[in-house]
């Protein structure tokens, strides 16, 4: 029962940077768990970062360690996704996703909610 937007896609350079937002606006959401997925054209969905409802615990697929961070804001009932160092690889479409019945969901088959996505291009 949650309604998700993202916004924040678009083009970019690599080594560049791009903040991506995501706003819930259906539910109580700090009772969900907030995932960005994302998807490259003839790939499989992939979980790229994750936050716990409080905020205070955070995952990260390793090919994004250290160059994206996720946080929320559960005040304005948003969640972002900070890139930077972006690269090649980094194109896709990126899709915010929520669960609340799952502590700590990592899969994409574990979120019940899905917003349609942002696409992300990054140019070489």
């Amino acid at each position: 029962q949650v309604q998700l937007v993202e916004s924040g896609g678009g083009l970019v350079q690599a080594g560049g940077s791009l903040r991506l937002s995501c706003a819930a606006s259906v539910g109580i959401f700090s009772y969900y768990y907030m995932g960005w997925f994302r998807q490259a054209p003839g790939k499989e969905r992939e979980f790229v970062a994750g936050i716990s409802r409080s905020g205070r615990t955070t995952a990260y697929a390793d090919s994004v360690k250290g160059r994206f961070t996720i946080s929320r804001d559960n005040a304005k009932n948003t969640v972002s996704l900070q890139m930077n160092s972006l690269n090649s690889e980094d194109t896709a479409l990126y899709s915010c996703a929520a669960e609340s019945r799952k502590l700590a969901p990592s899969r994409p088959a574990d979120f019940g909610s899905w917003g349609q996505g942002t696409q992300v291009t990054v140019s070489s």
